[in-house]
């Protein structure tokens, strides 16, 4: 029985089975991947940001006087007229119908919601591809993951890339947030992210205000994010930047967010100072951490050239898909 539950309110025994759960998971599906350490899932499913709801459903097989087992997990992110689903089924209850379960409720919910359209990613070489193609999700981007394993970082290599800053220019690292009078300036320079090619399934900071709070709610939900920027010092624009996120749910593996250089700032070698300066920063600051991941599009992407310098190593595909609500529910009901 698939039921609507509420990470903030649910008992700790589920809240274990959840993540014993997923890393049942991982290791059947992912296993170079690190597993999830108990003590983070409650905030990093109940945090969102203001505006945002996140909604769950769990379903569980109970034995009398043992602890919950999950069978089944999903949560369903509100973003606007979209919806950012995650679903987890354990391996042991795949084919049986839980997944379809999980997604009907979510579709269900998203149509009463008022959704368009839902949106997912699924990781190559796992069962999940095969599944949401089944069920009428339909690919929009593909991106390659890369792993930098840190023991095998040539430092010296690094200090000079990130000594290679051009006069007029300064690099700063800011840990856990920045200073008020830097997100303005940093929100401009993501702003010139803006590419439009791919499904949006990531909360945009592109003003001051949801700058502060996206960095807030990081640390709310237990992801420390590091941030290093390039600043022009005659204009006092972000001319570059790149952003490091520590999850204590899995804090030997980084998660690379945004590295942006703005359009009128490129040429000079700033993404390889910036992002060679945020690795210096993290073996300081988190002695405990041995890999970053990053993700990149397969094709024509200059960071990929920087990326593969630094000795990021390609490994898996990363897929976004879509999929009209009203579809999706005509999908399952048939």
């Amino acid at each position: 029985m698939v039921r609507e539950w509420d990470p903030a309110t649910a008992p700790e025994a589920e809240i274990d089975a959840v993540i014993t759960a997923l890393n049942d998971v991982l290791a059947a599906d992912l296993p170079e991947d690190p597993l999830w350490q108990p003590g983070a899932m409650r905030a990093y499913l109940g945090e969102t940001m203001p505006g945002e709801r996140r909604l769950c459903w769990l379903t569980t097989a109970d034995e009398p006087g043992s602890p919950p087992r999950a069978l089944g997990h999903a949560n369903l992110l509100l973003l606007g007229d979209i919806g950012v689903l995650e679903v987890l089924v354990h391996p042991s209850a795949r084919t049986h119908g839980v997944g379809h379960a999980l997604v009907a409720a979510a579709a269900r919910r998203a149509y009463d919601e008022g959704l368009a359209s839902i949106g997912v990613e699924a990781v190559g070489g796992t069962p999940a591809i095969k599944f949401w193609e089944s069920i009428g999700f339909r690919c929009v981007y593909v991106e390659l993951r890369g792993v930098l394993r840190l023991a095998e970082v040539d430092h010296a290599a690094l200090a000079t890339m990130a000594r290679s800053v051009p006069d007029d220019y300064r690099i700063e690292f800011h840990p856990g947030g920045l200073p008020e009078a830097l997100l303005e300036p940093y929100a401009s320079a993501k702003a010139s992210r803006q590419e439009g090619d791919e499904l949006d399934l990531r909360p945009s900071s592109y003003d001051a205000q949801r700058l502060a709070e996206s960095l807030t709610t990081l640390n709310r939900r237990g992801m420390r994010p590091y941030l290093v920027l390039a600043l022009h010092e005659p204009s006092g624009e972000v001319a570059a930047l790149t952003e490091v996120v520590i999850p204590s749910q899995h804090p030997a593996r980084a998660d690379q967010y945004d590295t942006i250089v703005v359009p009128d700032h490129r040429g000079l070698g700033l993404e390889r100072a910036v992002k060679a300066r945020m690795l210096q920063e993290l073996s300081r600051a988190e002695p405990q951490l041995t890999e970053v991941q990053t993700w990149n599009a397969p094709e024509n992407d200059p960071m990929s050239d920087v990326n593969s310098e630094l000795g990021f190593q390609m490994d898996r595909e990363w897929r976004e898909y879509e999929v009209d609500v009203l579809d999706l529910i005509r999908q399952l009901s048939s």
